[in-house]
């Protein structure tokens, strides 16, 4: 049991995904360290005929990635993507 905003809820709080470091990969392929210690790679090419990541189609902005308030962002902070996608993805 767990209280938020004034609302008790019966289970227990989801834990907060932050991501802590990222790096681009050949072939689209996204490193990243999670502040629980997980490790993943994640596959980027099915995300990047979409329209919030076409940029990410230009190799200089792909290999730009960085981390910004625990989540992972390219291009000045235009382009980025929830840490709890990257983990469950």
């Amino acid at each position: 049991m767990f209280i938020k905003d004034g609302i008790v809820y019966a289970d227990d709080p989801e834990p907060v995904v932050k991501v802590i470091s990222a790096r681009a990969l050949d072939d689209y392929k996204l490193w990243v360290r999670f502040a629980s210690g997980e490790t993943k790679e994640v596959d980027f090419k099915p995300l990047l005929k979409k329209k919030a990541f076409l940029g990410l189609n230009d190799e200089e902005i792909w290999k730009g990635v960085y981390v910004d308030y625990n989540t992972t962002v390219w291009d000045n902070g235009a382009i980025d993507i929830a840490p709890e996608y990257l983990l469950n993805n």
